[in-house]
């Protein structure tokens, strides 16, 4: 075989891996999914680094009905993480073929080593599962043959075939070769981590998406019966006091939103006079201070706001010893000003913590600059406009952009709290207003309501995304996508 070839044959592998860690993470090709009450929502990664799903959550109770062995139930999962081992193992064979000729080589042989450790704990989850079928109560554990088994022999023998075809046609390494990989490479695979977790935390929970074509409530499997269409979409936009509902909530969103991006300045200019006091014990002590309160939970926040502000807090009692008011009164039940409020208590707590990149571009602003400037009679404002401004002047559009994509998402921790059924009306933003209807209602509409609400707030945060790096180009020549 030419070199072609085995150019070819190693991208088809690569190919083959990608799908199979893609099988490995999707729920639907689980090998592990031998029964009904496993959930619908384990995949073979989820079994294999959660074992209390299947000896807890699941099998707890046939295992003191004693309709299922607890020997099946350890065959389940060391099938299930054997198999995954496998997988492991190819992923890093893949990695491996970036490399020169020895490093493909040695990848090779770990993707052999991975495919028959593979089909070696596909093989006990076959096991697993005969023995589970043996039990004279298997109708109460509904068995389900997976299609995962199939779909895992095939792939892992696939694996081998591949991997024994490119061994062949791979030309020898010389003798002296040591193990070496290009820069580009290199600095791809240090990356790829992050890029997996940004696939599985970002754009694999998408696929939840399918639940507001559905009927469906927690606890339930999604199966065709429950199938609705756009029926909740109608009856989300078709609904008057539901519009009314998402035209409150959307107008909460932004005009906290709104407001935040509009004093999106203060952090830079915070940074800016800290970084002008010239003496360090005072500067360290304040920056501090400010940082501090970012890591204080909004339990904590409104535990000392409750204290302050309730009836029989500190402002009353104080007011009513000086006379000025004979009876106290709960501010945090006051629902005026109350964007204005959340606002204040948001600033307290982000100030400091906010003007840290400002610092840090602050610092890598020539000196020279500044020295010039002194030497041209600029006193310590006209520096600060004409040198420290303009350097921190990209740091503050990148952040501006961010922030109108995340307009919609303007947190969940401090409304949560804060929210009562005086304020509710005013407080409410999107992302509370989804976990309302979608975790705290128990309605039928809940789920499906709620999905369709992430979904409208990620299409629109998007839009607003594109849109501002847009003007951005137009108005400045630069963008960040």
């Amino acid at each position: 075989m030419t070199k072609s070839t085995s150019a070819t044959l190693i991208i088809i592998k690569r190919a083959l891996v990608v799908l199979t860690c893609f099988a490995a993470f999707f729920p639907a090709f689980n090998p592990a999914k031998m029964s009904g009450l496993i959930t619908g929502n384990a995949s073979l990664f989820t079994n294999t680094i959660s074992p209390g799903i299947i000896f807890n959550d699941v099998f707890n109770r046939p295992l003191r009905m004693e309709w299922i062995e607890y020997s099946t139930i350890q065959t389940i999962y060391f099938g299930a993480l054997i198999t995954f081992l496998g997988v492991a193992a190819l992923a890093a064979a893949a990695c491996l073929s970036f490399g020169n000729t020895k490093l493909r080589r040695l990848g090779l042989v770990v993707a052999l080593g991975g495919s028959v450790v593979g089909i070696v704990g596909n093989t006990i989850l076959r096991v697993a599962y005969g023995m589970m079928n043996e039990n004279a109560n298997v109708h109460r554990l509904e068995p389900i043959e997976p299609l995962g088994f199939i779909l895992f022999y095939v792939l892992f023998a696939a694996m081998i075939v591949l991997a024994v075809a490119t061994l062949v046609s791979l030309p020898k390494s010389e003798e002296n070769e040591k193990f070496q990989m290009d820069s580009k490479y290199r600095l791809f695979l240090m990356i790829l981590p992050f890029l997996v977790l940004v696939a599985l935390f970002a754009y694999l929970p998408l696929w939840g998406w399918r639940y507001a074509f559905f009927n469906f409530r927690l606890g339930q499997e999604l199966s065709m019966e429950n199938f609705v269409g756009f029926r909740w979409f109608e009856f989300l936009f078709g609904n008057p006091a539901r519009r009314a509902d998402i035209v409150r909530v959307l107008t909460n969103t932004f005009a906290l939103s709104g407001i935040g991006i509009a004093t999106s300045w203060l952090p830079m200019v915070f940074a800016i006079f800290l970084a002008e006091i010239k003496s360090n014990h005072p500067r360290r002590a304040i920056q501090t201070l400010t940082t501090i309160p970012n890591f204080i939970s909004w339990v904590l926040v409104y535990s000392v706001a409750f204290a302050i502000f309730s009836t029989e807090g500190f402002l009353n009692w104080m007011l009513m010893n000086l006379g000025i008011m004979e009876s106290g009164t709960n501010h945090l039940m006051d629902n005026g000003s109350m964007w204005l409020k959340m606002w204040l208590w948001g600033t307290w707590k982000g100030l400091g913590w906010s003007a840290i990149i400002y610092i840090a571009g602050i610092s890598s602003i020539d000196p020279q600059l500044y020295e010039a400037a002194t030497v041209d009679g600029a006193g310590r404002f006209r520096r600060m406009w004409h040198i420290t401004v303009p350097g921190l002047a990209s740091t503050f559009f990148v952040l501006l952009l961010l922030g109108i994509a995340n307009v919609l998402s303007n947190g969940l921790e401090q409304y949560l709290v804060f929210q009562n059924h005086a304020n509710r009306s005013t407080i409410e933003v999107l992302d509370l207003y989804i976990y309302n209807q979608g975790l705290a209602s128990q309605t039928s509409s809940a789920v499906p309501l709620a999905t369709i609400m992430g979904m409208l707030k990620s299409i629109i945060s998007v839009t607003l995304l594109f849109s501002a790096n847009k003007v951005s180009k137009l108005l400045r020549g630069e963008s960040i996508v």
